[in-house]
């Protein structure tokens, strides 16, 4: 259905604009009327000439669907139907890409599917945690409360992502500035010093000459370098895709000294507030463990989880795997064990979610105060050494006037 472009005024006199679909320019003017928007101008929407290059279209952010969630919770709250709030949320929605899912599920829906199948269509967009939770929801009725519960834990989980993400980027950037600053003084900066040198026609002290040597490799090899760290980065994520590689690094990430413990603290922190919002959300406890463990997003925790879920298959409790795991701490298992044998395990996957959160904030902190001094020494030391290293050389020769 061709969309439009309107423009009008609302019962309080004050001009607003917006877009529709509709069957032609009279059906979109006569739809406004009887929302009580008086139309001024319809148009037909412009095509956009990228809009089927897939890679030129803007992502689904986060933030967008955790948005739809909480509008679609209190529109269905307030009693309005699915079809009709997927109208409204796809007609007010400025992502286009997010604005054409939002339509091709309102599409879904009002041919008999349901809200979860229709979502499914969309990997991309909803992932299968997402979609669970909604056909729970549907099933039991409560889908507006559902809605409220993914928004949140998609809010936690993005706010901890942020944090993990922020904590990492400090030292990747620092020291892709000292690699492109030492870079600069090899190539530039060196052979000046070089060439005033020879013209002095003295020996050069150990430092300085290594210096030089560095700088004429650097630029007799520069390609062969860019090529090589290019080729090592290609070859990590290939690596990095395989089920052996992948298991292996994030074998080593977990056993470094401050940010494998960073990473545990993260994946207890995911895993207690991802399993309890869907247990508390009606999914079964081995679907959510199944679930949990595709979105760990690491081979060991996820290796730990799919254990768990065989283990409570053959009627074992969940406490007991996790410990013989060695990757979720000794507090965490025993709070579980209280938990499944109170019949309260839900609320205290929250408490330990709540905890451990407030702990990564900690280790995220920690790791930060750690890496700053570190970092401002490296690039002090080795673009400092350079520096005395060049004017080694000349207090030489000075020394040899005095």
């Amino acid at each position: 259905m061709p969309v439009y472009i309107w423009k009008g005024k609302n019962r309080k006199n004050r001009t607003i604009k917006g877009e529709m679909e509709g069957s032609s320019a009279d059906a979109v003017r006569s739809r406004l009327l009887k929302q009580r928007i008086t139309p001024k101008s319809v148009k037909p929407k412009p095509k956009d000439l990228f809009e089927n290059i897939e890679f030129l279209q803007p992502k689904v952010e986060t933030k967008d669907v955790i948005v739809f969630c909480r509008q679609f919770s209190t529109m269905i709250d307030a009693g309005v139907p699915v079809v009709q709030c997927l109208d409204i949320l796809s007609s007010q929605e400025e992502n286009p890409t997010f604005k054409k899912v939002l339509k091709s599920i309102k599409e879904s829906v009002e041919s008999g599917d349901t809200l979860a199948n229709a979502m499914k269509k969309h990997p991309k967009v909803f992932n299968s945690l997402f979609i669970n939770m909604v056909a729970a929801g549907e099933a039991g009725g409560i889908l507006d409360e559902i809605l409220r519960r993914v928004s949140a834990y998609m809010e936690k989980a993005a706010k901890l992502k942020a944090q993990v993400k922020g904590a990492m980027t400090y030292p990747l950037v620092t020291i892709i500035i000292a690699f492109v600053v030492v870079a600069v003084i090899l190539v530039f900066v060196i052979p000046v010093f070089e060439k005033m040198f020879a013209e002095m026609g003295q020996s050069l002290p150990a430092p300085t000459q290594f210096v030089i040597n560095a700088s004429d490799f650097v630029q007799g090899n520069i390609w062969y370098i860019l090529g090589g760290i290019a080729a090592f980065i290609f070859i990590f994520k290939r690596v990095y895709k395989t089920k052996r590689g992948n298991y292996f690094i994030d074998d080593i990430l977990l056993k470094l000294p401050v940010i494998g413990i960073l990473i545990k603290k993260v994946a207890v922190a995911n895993f207690t507030r991802t399993m309890g919002t869907m247990l508390a959300s009606g999914v079964s406890i081995l679907d959510a463990l199944d679930i949990v463990a595709k979105t760990s997003g690491n081979a060991i925790v996820e290796e730990s989880v799919l254990d768990v879920k065989d283990a409570i298959s053959e009627g074992r409790t969940m406490a007991e795997p996790l410990v013989e795991s060695g990757v979720f701490p000794t507090m965490v298992c025993s709070m579980i064990s209280v938990g499944e044998q109170t019949g309260a395990l839900e609320s205290m996957l929250a408490k330990i979610a709540d905890f451990y959160e407030e702990e990564v904030d900690q280790a995220v902190e920690n790791l930060t105060s750690l890496i700053e001094p570190f970092m401002i020494s490296f690039l002090g030391i080795v673009v400092g050494g350079l520096v005395v290293s060049m004017y080694l050389p000349v207090f030489q020769m000075a020394g040899g006037i005095a």
